[in-house]
């Protein structure tokens, strides 16, 4: 090989090796919707998992959008005075919140905290042999491992979601009445109009979307991770890179399938 070449070289192993990792994550999430439709069942990993990637969420997503929805009140009155266009906050809070910041932020809150937690857990049991010891008592690692997280993130994170909206809209809400001069019944009237039943399906599906991508990266990182604490600790960290690049991907994705026309 001529050395003029080398960088052509370099440049297809790397797309070669990026085009067969997407297809190893692609046949990892069918694989785990198939299994988790197809029997054996394991209700209790399936509880725990609701309560671990749902209930447990609840602080971090409450404060998260709370906040948000607060400084998003802040910043769009302050933008709208430039054009006399302060009235406009509860609509722009509504909007925001329930159509791109709601789920995007319940998405990463739910990538650092869950995925960063199923991709350490599936990983110390990789490195722990308890992986091989499921396999000996022939218990399907996707199964028993994969499939109750999946689909408990499926269901869960849209209602994370939901309920992040809310406090995001009551965070303008508050700001709004006690900060900025708004009447309450005005501003929840001028909310409540606003908001069209295709602004919460879209943040409900996006729920949905971004709960299995990041229960998805969360298990194959930790199946698929090295031995010794360095391959712990390597799985956990891409896991959570690459479920916020794909949840930010998706997002793109959806908001352009929903809202263009």
């Amino acid at each position: 090989m001529k050395p003029i070449t080398y960088p052509l070289a370099a440049l297809g192993r790397a797309t070669l090796g990026f085009l067969a990792m997407v297809g190893r994550v692609a046949i990892f999430a069918g694989q785990s919707l198939s299994h988790i439709v197809r029997p054996p069942f394991y209700p209790r990993e399936f509880l725990n998992a609701l309560l671990n990637i749902g209930y447990f969420s609840l602080p971090v997503v409450g404060l998260t959008a709370i906040f948000t929805g607060a400084a998003l009140a802040l910043q769009i009155y302050s933008g709208g005075q430039r054009f006399s266009a302060e009235a406009v906050v509860p609509q722009i809070v509504a909007i925001g919140m329930v159509r791109e910041l709601g789920p995007v932020l319940v998405g990463l809150m739910i990538a650092a905290r869950v995925t960063s937690s199923i991709a350490a857990e599936i990983a110390t049991m990789k490195v722990t042999e308890q992986i091989d010891a499921l396999v000996t008592l022939s218990t399907h690692p996707m199964k028993y491992l994969t499939a109750p997280r999946v689909l408990a993130a499926i269901l869960v994170v849209p209602m994370l979601v939901g309920i992040g909206d809310i406090i995001g809209i009551m965070g303008g809400y508050i700001v709004g009445t006690k900060q900025l001069g708004f009447a309450p019944g005005a501003y929840i009237n001028n909310t409540w109009n606003f908001l069209e039943t295709a602004d919460i399906v879209s943040s409900l599906v996006k729920g949905a979307v971004f709960g299995f991508i990041a229960a998805v990266m969360g298990c194959y990182h930790g199946m698929n991770s090295g031995r010794g604490a360095q391959g712990v600790g390597r799985a956990t960290k891409t896991s959570v890179e690459a479920a916020a690049i794909l949840i930010l991907a998706a997002n793109f994705l959806l908001t352009s399938f929903f809202f263009t026309s």
